[in-house]
């Protein structure tokens, strides 16, 4: 436990340590370091028009704008989702829906998070990043509306909608807070994923009460609405500025390297880089990040539901229910912290992996009884597992080129994998009548997690031969 860390992760951007290539001096990594290299920036090879980097040079003088934006954003990235499932009983009922179709109302945002996260950094390029966020926001708050409207098509379409304004905001944030923060950037991270995590918290916590407060569902649904539409609001100004003197129709940005009068372009940094789709470690690592990402969004489909199933109210579901996403925070930076210290990850992530299975297994055996305590595990292992997935991205990297298009790779076929997990456990409650036989497939998936995790978690970097 008290080794030092690979180098790789030191390769990740973090502030003056650079990318030197040969043998460099390791050394332990402190929590502050680790935060910060986990900010994968997708705008890694782009390098912004003259009028942006001048927009952004004075934005950065006004940084109380900056910070609010980012709290407000980061509050947005997982409410809209967290507050569905206390009430997804109601959304059933009322459209008639069966557990495998009411499943897609968690699936489609998760397969639109996966189609739409490639092209994140192709639309910076081309509007800019700041310009994104804000088309990003405005997507989320009127996804959230149309999810609202009768027909149940609207239903299924304001999901997609959802699911493309949370891709956006999931792969440009981290590197908009590394670039306009650099010094700060570990307590910027802590800032962001405390108020998503708080966003999920307080989203699942008052879905009940405000199903009650506010007529039913709908009202429940479309509040949250107003906090995107309101982030979005702060956004409007930096969208503006950032853009303000760039000729009509001219990109944000351009890829590194092809300048005039470079010498070296973009195309053959990717010529000498890693070929991911080609690499067991690359994809052990997307399927580890897919895999952790199904255990979670299947629990954030169906755990109220299996409570309540039980003889829970639901209103102490979503309580319960929430605590287990508040404790997500805990699990996501003990785990990352200690995984710098390691050579090899292999123990951690299989501690993550056995603490869902612990808390999955709960529920099979006392779901009410002990739902606190398996509420309390599974937060831990959850925050865990996807803390220390977004490390390996960063330490199975020998450089920040390679990490970005790492962390594009496991967003994109990780959210596919994991939309597959709410639908398929839906069908399988649907036809079986109870939750065991979905519960016994959960723990086969923490299972596959143990041996990703085995492998992912070796001290290895992507493009070194495999130790013998």
């Amino acid at each position: 436990m008290s080794s030092t860390p690979k180098e790789g992760l030191a390769d990740a951007g973090l502030p003056e340590d650079g990318f030197r290539g040969g043998e460099r001096r390791q050394e332990q990594l402190g929590a502050e370091r680790l935060l910060e290299a986990e900010l994968i920036d997708a705008e890694e090879d782009l390098t912004p028009s003259p009028p942006v980097a001048a927009a952004r040079r004075q934005l950065r003088t006004h940084p109380v704008l900056l910070l609010v934006g980012i709290v407000l954003a980061s509050l947005n990235m997982r409410a809209a989702l967290a507050g569905v499932s206390p009430v997804l009983g109601e959304i059933s009922d009322d459209f008639g829906m069966t557990s495998t179709v009411s499943s897609l109302v968690t699936t489609i945002p998760l397969i639109f998070m996966g189609l739409v996260s490639p092209l994140a950094p192709k639309l910076a390029r081309r509007w800019g990043t700041e310009a994104v966020l804000f088309g990003a926001l405005i997507l989320l708050a009127g996804g959230i509306a149309l999810r609202i409207a009768p027909p149940l098509v609207t239903l299924f379409a304001g999901c997609a909608v959802v699911g493309s304004g949370i891709a956006l905001l999931n792969v440009l944030m981290p590197g908009l807070i590394k670039r306009d923060f650099p010094e700060k950037a570990a307590g910027m991270t802590a800032l962001y994923s405390t108020a998503m995590i708080l966003g999920a918290t307080v989203s699942a916590a008052v879905a009940v009460p405000l199903e009650h407060a506010l007529g039913g569902w709908r009202g429940s649904l479309v509040s949250w609405a107003l906090l995107a539409a309101v982030a979005a609001v702060a956004w409007l100004p930096q969208a503006f500025l950032s853009r303000r003197g760039t000729p009509h129709g001219s990109s944000a940005a351009t890829p590194s390297g092809t300048e005039a009068g470079s010498g070296k372009g973009h195309g053959s940094q990717d010529a000498a880089a890693p070929r991911l789709m080609r690499s067991a470690l690359a994809w052990q690592i997307t399927l580890f990040m897919g895999s952790q990402s199904l255990v979670a969004y299947v629990t954030v489909a169906w755990m109220p539901t299996i409570f309540t199933d039980h003889g829970m109210s639901k209103a102490s579901a979503g309580l319960v229910f929430a605590f287990s996403n508040l404790l997500q925070m805990g699990g996501s930076f003990i785990v990352p912290t200690l995984a710098g210290r390691m050579r090899r990850q292999r123990l951690l992530c299989a501690v993550t992996a056995l603490l869902m299975a612990v808390a999955i297994s709960g529920l099979l055996v006392a779901p009410v009884s002990g739902a606190w305590l398996w509420a309390a595990l599974l937060g831990l292992g959850q925050g865990g597992a996807l803390g220390i997935a977004l490390t390996l991205m960063v330490l199975r990297s020998g450089d920040a080129h390679t990490a970005a298009r790492l962390s594009g790779m496991a967003q994109t076929w990780g959210y596919l994998l994991a939309a597959a997990g709410p639908l398929a456990l839906g069908a399988v409650h649907q036809v079986t009548g109870g939750w065991t036989v979905p519960i016994v497939l959960l723990l086969c998936v923490c299972a596959g997690l143990v041996l990703l995790g085995l492998g992912a978690g070796r001290d290895r970097r992507i493009g070194e031969p495999a130790a013998g």
